[in-house]
């Protein structure tokens, strides 16, 4: 079956068997495991940290971030 021909007949499909496909299909896309994921948050945290190490970005006092995240909340 080609592609022109499932998508042709996807489209017809009702609104709910459309969502039902489409969860599944971005279920079926590869996700990264436990351990490339705490990879990638560890090396997130180790740029964050040279940059701060660096003078790259000023930190902000976390009651200053707290302070405005209830001013846009309300």
């Amino acid at each position: 079956m080609d592609l022109q021909k499932i998508e042709n007949e996807a489209l017809h499909l009702s609104k709910g068997e459309r969502a039902s496909l489409i969860q599944k299909l971005v279920l079926s896309f590869d996700t990264p495991t436990p351990q490339e994921l705490r990879d990638d948050w560890l090396a997130e945290a180790q740029n964050r940290a040279n940059e701060l190490d660096d003078g790259v970005v000023t930190p902000i006092p976390g009651n200053e971030v707290l302070k405005k995240a209830r001013a846009l909340t309300k």
